[in-house]
């Protein structure tokens, strides 16, 4: 099938059953990330039936290059995704795993060139902890829902702004259960702002 009906399909799917998604706005943005990044390895926290793994996928086989390890706590969920991707023929670039990110993301080999982050939002922290002596000089970072989770995300939100090239980027979405919300986008490899008491928008 094409990349298109699957997605498609995937996106109905997510809604009937409010399984949380990107959706498309960010979906397309993330896209754009992946083929600015060129990334050899991506990984990803939070599987779900593997909406935003497909679009990450995707946009590797478009470049050519690169492959995704991808976490997920739910067995259910996770072998779901695995079908889709295997429908979408991207389970190749794709490599699955079960269990509690804070644990299993201990056991990535990098260099990591672009992390994505959208499961538990307490967990982002502890995950680029987990990783972070194994990203590559100019890894980019992904983090999903930086607003509506920001409270639960603190530390990560923290960590990154005073560390990295950070930002937000706002979307507006039709999903009913999230019409606007945040990604956090930062630039490993890029030199750290001037401290400012502006807020970062």
């Amino acid at each position: 099938m094409r990349f298109e009906d699957i997605i498609a399909e995937v996106d109905a799917e997510c809604r009937r059953r409010e399984v949380r998604m990107l959706g498309k706005e960010k979906a397309v943005r993330l896209a754009e990330l992946i083929k600015e990044a060129k990334p050899g390895l991506v990984v990803e926290v939070g599987t779900a039936i593997g909406y935003s793994g497909l679009w990450i996928a995707n946009g590797l086989r478009e470049l050519g290059r690169g492959r995704l390890i991808t976490f997920e706590l739910d067995p259910g969920r996770a072998a779901e995704a695995g079908q889709n991707f295997k429908r979408a023929g991207l389970d190749h670039l794709i490599t699955q795993h079960v269990g509690d990110a804070r644990q299993e993301t201990r056991k990535v080999v990098g260099p990591v060139d672009f992390l994505f982050l959208d499961g538990g939002f307490e967990n982002y922290y502890p995950c680029l902890m987990n990783v972070r002596e194994h990203l590559s000089p100019t890894a980019m970072l992904v983090a999903d829902n930086a607003g509506i989770g920001a409270a639960e995300m603190a530390d990560y939100l923290d960590y990154v702004r005073r560390n990295y090239d950070s930002h937000s980027e706002w979307f507006e979405t039709d999903l009913s259960w999230n019409p606007k919300d945040a990604m956090e986008i930062s630039y490993v490899g890029a030199s750290k702002r001037p401290k400012s008491d502006k807020p970062i928008s």
